[in-house]
């Protein structure tokens, strides 16, 4: 069965436009759903809607209202919501262009693809798909999806493109007040050296497929082992510490010098070859470091 368009519209470059339709480019992964269950009988719990002094009411009587004032409302029906006239519910217009990278990563919010319409759309649409990719900019517009308006990016994607929603400004908590209190002190230069070659050396081109979700696995292997112990309890791993506070500079040069001697390559990817020199000693600084500084200072 051929997925459901989530939006079918037009993209509105000036004049032109074009016919397309978009699907959720995402999906939910691996997940252990629960109930809540009633301990002393073992049955499920459900909810009623209920009205106070009325009791359970028929979803039928249901209707949205805005509270306007201390119990007074305005109710509204679906059709008088889904009557709201505007254009970008069925026009998105790219009324803006940027360069990939302008806008931070933390606005990004989800991703669709981005298809024509049918095949007389199909030609306007790769002119505009390699007209961005060209350019090498991403077009911004706002289109209105399932009860409110989105500020959205548009971008080349293989044969196609991909819209992603945007977060609005005042969605985005600042920065400055979380980082403020982190001192402006400039890092040691052989710790730099050092996590500098640490990081070359676990460097490698990402893949999706070689991560997983741990945290449901391990659920459904207390799980699997909570219905073999037939409701009993069971061992809980408790190997977990909490961490230690800060280190001094000694601690941090010796755990970086291990880790760039000795650390593995994460599963699933080929380790990285081992150093044939000898280690070296703490008062010289390792071979693979300086010269990770120097190619950096030369960039």
């Amino acid at each position: 069965m051929a997925a459901r368009a989530y939006w079918q519209g037009q993209i509105r470059l000036a004049l032109v436009s074009i016919p397309v339709e978009i699907f959720s480019a995402t999906k939910s992964g691996a997940t252990v759903s629960f109930r809540q269950i009633h301990e002393p009988s073992g049955k499920r719990i459900h909810y009623e809607k209920v009205v106070d002094g009325i009791g359970p009411v028929d979803p039928d009587e249901i209707m949205k209202g805005f509270e306007y004032e201390k119990g007074e409302y305005v109710l509204l029906d679906e059709k008088e919501i889904e009557g709201v006239k505007l254009e970008s519910k069925k026009t998105l217009e790219l009324t803006q262009f940027v360069d990939y990278g302008e806008v931070d990563a933390i606005y990004y919010d989800k991703p669709y693809y981005v298809v024509p319409a049918d095949d007389l759309a199909e030609e306007a649409f790769v002119v505009l798909r390699e007209a961005m990719r060209r350019a090498r900019k991403i077009g911004l517009g706002q289109l209105a999806l399932r009860g409110r308006e989105y500020v959205v990016s548009l971008k080349p994607c293989g044969r196609g493109l991909v819209l992603e929603t945007l977060r609005y400004a005042d969605e985005v908590n600042k920065a400055a007040s979380y980082f403020r209190d982190i001192g402006d002190t400039k890092p040691d230069e052989d710790l730099l050296d050092l996590a500098t070659s640490l990081i070359e050396k676990k460097a490698a081109k990402f893949d999706a497929s070689e991560y997983h979700d741990r945290y449901v696995d391990a659920l459904k292997d207390l799980i699997e082992r909570k219905r073999k112990a037939k409701g009993g309890k069971v061992s809980l791993d408790s190997d977990d510490k909490p961490a230690k506070g800060g280190s001094n500079v000694i601690d941090l040069m010796a755990a970086l010098r291990k880790s760039v001697g000795n650390d593995d390559a994460p599963a699933g990817r080929t380790p990285a070859a081992k150093p044939t020199a000898k280690k070296a000693t703490p008062a010289k600084k390792p071979v693979a470091a300086k010269p990770a500084t120097r190619a950096r200072k030369s960039a």
